[in-house]
């Protein structure tokens, strides 16, 4: 039949509808063949796909039944069908050789038989081979006999007796017919030579020859051995050995010595393409006399047929969420080999989380056998491995991949061990700084693993915390989007969200800590004493009998700063008598420090510096006036007293212009004098014993002023000595200094300063070194004054 002939209506056969045959997947599947038929889906009709030999198919198979299987996916279901292959008469009968040739010796007795070759026909039943004809001659007949097998032989049948010298040679031709529309026939020449006498043909030690071997024979083996003998002498007992039927699959695979009658194996012999070989020998003589017997081989399967895996994949991407039990492939394993060889195994690596279930016949289904998870593996290249149980077992090996698709079944994890972060910012920060990075992970894949990072909306204060904080959505960095304070709060507690793209989204938070780490920003604030409202000077007093560590007063401040930070520590750092009043480091309490005399002055001010232990450290000052005075009323009457200089600011300059005319004079002196002495060396005895330093007329003073001193914010120290020798006179003036620094502050105080003056008794005489240093001590400089 011709490509697209129609078969049978398959949907009608087995009853399915052909709106879901058509939304469905359908397979034939043909085991170890061509795909001979194909399946219309439209209307479920069946159709030849390939043209169909079945003599090529089946042989001489009298029933030639074509099998394959029908799959339909969608439902899962397999049917089972059967095509008989009927048979036409497309091949003619055929003879093994087209000539053929007889010597009859001419004394041959009427009656006498000659087996013809048989003819071959592959087609069954009337399309085979049905009668032989022989051409018209009065010598010879033709005999038509049927074997115990069915098959027709024909044998020439002398019929009168020959006459060499009348004609030596006959010319026969014998038609071989089947009874096929058409009828179809095959023909051969038979030429008859008429010869001498020789009346004895072979005859055969059997009849029958049978012997099996195993298919994997080496070639050249000898299969087995015809023997066949003649009476007759000479020439005419000489035999030779041909095979007189055989197909030619089979003349291709034995050879046959026609000398010795041996059978040997010369090609491929395979058990699964023929089990048996039924092949006729005959042996001739020279005379053309012969006999003939039939040779049976048969063939033992031997395990040379690997297992052959058909893989049908169902699914080639399966969600990570599948049940156990959903199918994935349908498996068909086939051996070829025959019983125990054919017998095979299947299975996959038990580390998987799959399974094979065996459906029917030779088919599998892979399924999963457990839960799946992406994250752990995303894919798999399953291993299907099916081994025969013949003696030297044979494998095969085929590889099924399977993708694993990712659900959003894994929230976000961000890369702590706690789910309570803390972190650290100082105070005063610029507003977009970075402070902090949070970083989650999320295994899954695609959109399900991408991270979005939100902060959680909360209150912080009087706000909202969305006006401190912003945190970038895409890698999770926190932002500040104002300057904390830390005095104004000290730690902000929020959440951060992760959340992933997934559908429905999953999320994780986190609890984060900022703590607002305090800065040196606040300079101490001084409570007490407090600066009044109209500008004045708060006053302390003191008794004149006070005993040193008498409590005047104490100097209280505070921070807003925390920590080291607000650590204070209190100095006096200016006082109108020093050395009268100390106070305590960090107590800021004002004690005197010895017994008041007569000649301190009454009004007394003191500039405390209040410091706190930062870095850089901030301060404060205040000025503190403590008046001598045993009652109030009394000290009014002290401070009216007080007469302030008309204009301090004046005097003092005065002072310090002569102060530094008078040292520069006196080093230029000195200069001079060493000079000299140098100079006039027999006089350096003379004046290291008489000469003397004579400072008078120099005013020894002391300032103390509460309006004046505040552009003051340096006081000096200086240190003079005068050293003499025997021989040479050197005045040296070391200098040490030691220098305490007030930042300035605005301060107030209304009642003028107050001015005492000492007046030196000595100034005519001569003064020693230890005076001169007392002397130079008692000097007040401004901020820009050095003594050389």
């Amino acid at each position: 039949m011709e490509r697209g002939s129609f078969v049978g209506d398959m949907a009608k056969d087995l009853a399915l509808n052909i709106k879901e045959l058509s939304s469905s997947e359908v397979q034939i599947i043909s085991r170890g063949m061509k795909q001979y038929f194909y399946l219309d889906l439209r209307d479920g009709h069946l159709f030849v796909n390939e043209v169909i030999d079945r003599e090529q198919i089946c042989h001489q198979k009298e029933k030639c039944l074509l099998n394959f299987e029908i799959l339909v996916k969608g439902k899962m279901k397999f049917f089972t069908t059967e095509v008989e292959i009927a048979d036409i008469n497309d091949n003619s009968p055929s003879f093994p050789v087209e000539e053929l040739e007889f010597k009859i010796a001419e004394n041959t007795a009427p009656g006498a038989r000659f087996l013809l070759p048989e003819a071959q026909d592959p087609d069954l039943g009337s399309n085979s081979l049905q009668s032989y004809h022989l051409s018209n001659n009065k010598h010879f007949s033709l005999d038509v006999q049927t074997g115990v097998d069915g098959v027709k032989y024909a044998e020439l049948v002398l019929e009168t007796l020959l006459d060499r010298e009348e004609q030596k040679m006959h010319q026969l031709i014998l038609t071989a017919a089947d009874k096929g529309d058409p009828v179809r026939s095959g023909t051969v020449k038979i030429h008859v030579t008429v010869t001498d006498v020789n009346d004895n043909a072979p005859v055969f030690s059997k009849s029958l020859y049978e012997v099996s071997i195993v298919e994997n024979i080496p070639k050249g083996s000898q299969v087995l051995t015809v023997n066949a003998t003649d009476v007759d002498e000479g020439i005419n007992s000489k035999i030779k050995y041909l095979f007189r039927k055989i197909s030619d699959k089979t003349s291709k695979i034995f050879h046959l010595d026609s000398s010795t009658g041996q059978i040997s194996v010369v090609g491929n012999l395979d058990f699964e393409d023929s089990k048996l070989h039924e092949v006729e020998v005959q042996a001739q003589d020279e005379a053309g006399l012969s006999a003939r017997a039939k040779v049976v081989i048969r063939i033992l399967d031997a395990n040379d047929n690997a297992p052959e895996i058909t893989i049908t994949p169902l699914l080639s991407k399966v969600l990570e969420s599948s049940p156990p039990g959903t199918v994935v492939a349908l498996i068909n394993i086939n051996d070829r080999d025959d019983g125990r060889n054919g017998e095979v195994t299947c299975s996959i690596p038990g580390t998987l989380p799959f399974q094979l279930r065996k459906s029917f016949d030779n088919y599998y289904s892979l399924e999963t056998d457990q839960g799946l998870d992406r994250e752990k593996v995303s894919e798999y290249n399953i291993t299907i491995t099916a081994v025969d149980q013949g003696t030297q077992s044979l494998s095969a090996t085929a590889y099924f991949p399977l993708e694993i698709l990712d659900e959003n079944d894994n929230p976000p994890v961000f890369q702590t061990k706690t789910k309570d972060l803390t972190f650290q910012i100082a105070e005063n920060n610029q507003r977009g700084d970075l402070i902090l990075i949070l970083e989650a992970n999320d295994p899954d894949f695609g959109g399900n693993g991408r991270i979005m990072y939100s902060i959680i909306e909360t209150s912080i204060g009087d706000g909202l915390l969305s006006s401190y904080l912003s945190i970038n959505s895409e890698i999770g960095a926190v932002y500040a989007l104002s300057s904390f304070d830390y005095e104004e709060f000290r730690d902000i507690n929020f959440q951060v969200r992760a959340q992933d793209g997934g559908s429905p989204p999953l999320s994780t938070n986190v609890s984060v800590t900022l703590l607002i780490l305090d800065q040196n920003d606040n300079a101490p604030q001084i409570l007490y004493p407090s600066l009044p409202s109209d500008g004045s000077t708060g006053i302390e007093l003191a008794s004149h009998s006070s005993e040193p560590g008498y409590l005047v007063t104490k100097v209280v401040a505070v921070d807003a700063d925390s920590g080291q930070n607000g650590w204070l520590s209190y100095q006096l750092v200016k006082a109108t008598e020093p050395g009268l009043f100390t106070i305590g480091l960090h107590t800021g309490e004002i004690r005197t420090a010895r017994y008041f005399l007569d000649k301190d002055a009454l009004k007394q001010s003191l500039v405390v510096l209040v410091k706190d232990n930062g870095q850089p450290p901030l301060s404060a000052s205040v000025t503190v006036t403590v008046v001598l005075a045993d009652s109030i009323p009394e000290s009014l009457s002290d401070i009216i007293s007080i007469s302030a200089p008309v204009d301090p600011q004046s005097d003092l300059t005065f002072y310090l212009v002569v102060a530094v005319a008078f040292v520069s004079c006196l080093f230029f002196a000195f200069l001079l004098v060493l000079l000299a002495l140098r100079l006039h060396k027999w006089r350096t005895s003379q004046l290291s014993d008489s000469q003397s330093v004579n400072f008078s007329g120099v005013p020894v003073s002391q300032f103390v002023g509460i309006d004046g001193v505040r552009a003051f914010l340096h006081s000096y120290c200086h240190n003079s000595s005068l050293t003499t020798c025997s021989r040479n006179s050197q005045i040296l003036f070391p200098i040490g200094s030691c220098t305490n620094t007030l930042e300035p502050q605005q301060m107030s105080d209304k009642s003028g300063p107050l001015l005492t003056l000492e007046d030196s008794s000595s100034a005519k005489e001569p003064q020693s070194s230890e005076q001169i240093e007392s002397n130079l001590d008692k000097f007040v400089y401004g901020p820009d004054t050095r003594i050389i």
